[in-house]
């Protein structure tokens, strides 16, 4: 590990395997295959809240409501009383009202498989991924499903503005990010691009590039929080990125995971890696977009599905010169370890520049640079 990268802690309470995470200041939320969704309050368990069903597959904090997206395709709202801290299920997405009033009217029903139809406003199978998007008009939710589409909610009513089909397989991932845009990534092994539009009250997102068209499986995304730069690890264990605010070119492959990349998560100028080869790789991009590897971190003894970050702002924690970062990772080993990470290196372990036997490599020339064959406009 570099100088200031430790393992801090492990949070174990057998409740099965954890598959998604979500963290705010001292406080984490683990979701798993039991359907809790458990909270730890300064890496200490605060008991927790479960759903009547589905497998929580992913989390996301907006404001003071947390959203949950599970198996059976719901997504459900929950917010903590201020009178006793509890968590309290205050709502689900769709809003049972608007399920009801539009189930009334045929043209409200979508087909979704053969000889299968549903109401647009709902998800017909699990929803994978969940990213907010807070603007000073409105904030949205975006919510991605193995049923091929992803969803755009207004946060203020519940209310679904609209519904895409996206993608021939599953969404497994979707991110709302810089310029208007929105990136979703499938299981089709495509990355699209999408830009949002304002309609009245309304919004409408239009396809604008295919980033990556391959046989593995795309399966996480992330936004860099310091530069206009979008990260993509797929089953193959790699990590390919791309740079540029309104068009995007393909700018390198981060190599290293010897297994398939199932989770992303950006924090200041650091990228983390989870994979199937139960480990995290720490990736550090340069002001001149040169990236490197700072530190591998091993500990988890299954697939590691989900990572959140935040800034670790204990006593302290900034000797050293670098930022600090408080690290989760949730793994199929149905543990939840803490780490400490230092964004400041002396030696990298890896660095490269277009050598394939090196852990990374930029080639703006490669099959993915922009104006080939792989980077196209969708239509």
């Amino acid at each position: 590990m570099a100088p200031g990268t430790s393992l801090i802690g492990s949070l174990v309470r057998e409740e099965g395997h954890i598959y998604s995470l979500a963290a705010k200041t001292d406080t984490l939320y683990t979701g798993s295959d039991s359907k809790n969704i458990r909270v730890w309050r300064k890496q200490k368990d605060s008991g927790g809240f479960k759903s009547s069903s589905g497998l929580v597959k992913a989390i996301v904090i907006s404001g003071e409501r947390i959203f949950t997206g599970h198996q059976d395709g719901k997504i459900r709202v929950w917010k903590v009383s201020p009178k006793n801290g509890l968590h309290k299920r205050v709502g689900s997405l769709p809003r049972l009202r608007d399920f009801l009033r539009g189930s009334l009217n045929p043209s409200n029903y979508v087909e979704v498989r053969k000889n299968r139809t549903a109401l647009w406003i709902r998800h017909s199978d699990a929803v994978s991924c969940l990213s907010p998007m807070t603007e000073q008009a409105q904030g949205l939710l975006y919510s991605g499903s193995w049923d091929r589409t992803f969803k755009v909610w207004r946060i203020t009513d519940s209310k679904c503005l609209e519904s895409v089909v996206a993608h021939d397989d599953n969404v497994n991932a979707i991110v709302a990010a810089f310029d208007g845009l929105v990136f979703t990534g499938s299981a089709d092994g495509t990355v699209k691009v999408w830009r949002r539009e304002q309609q009245g009250k309304g919004t409408k997102h239009v396809p604008v590039q295919t980033l990556l068209k391959q046989e593995h499986a795309v399966n996480a995304l992330a936004v860099s929080a310091v530069a206009p730069v979008l990260y993509c690890g797929s089953s193959d264990g790699l990590v390919n990125f791309w740079e540029g605010e309104r068009h995007l070119v393909h700018g390198g492959v981060l190599r290293g995971h010897k297994k398939a990349v199932f989770c992303l998560a950006a924090a200041g100028a650091l990228l983390l890696s989870g994979s199937a080869d139960n480990t995290i790789f720490v990736w550090r991009r340069d002001g001149s977009g040169v990236h490197s590897c700072l530190s591998v971190l091993t500990g988890h003894t299954e697939p590691i599905r989900c990572i959140a970050v935040v800034e670790d702002n204990a006593e302290g924690s900034d000797g050293g010169g670098g930022s600090r970062w408080i690290v989760y990772s949730g793994s199929l080993d149905k543990s939840i370890k803490v780490w400490r990470v230092c964004d400041e290196a002396p030696d990298a372990m890896f660095q490269g520049s277009g050598d394939g036997s090196q852990m990374f490599d930029r080639y703006p020339g490669d099959s993915f640079a922009a104006g080939s064959s792989s980077t196209r406009s969708f239509r």
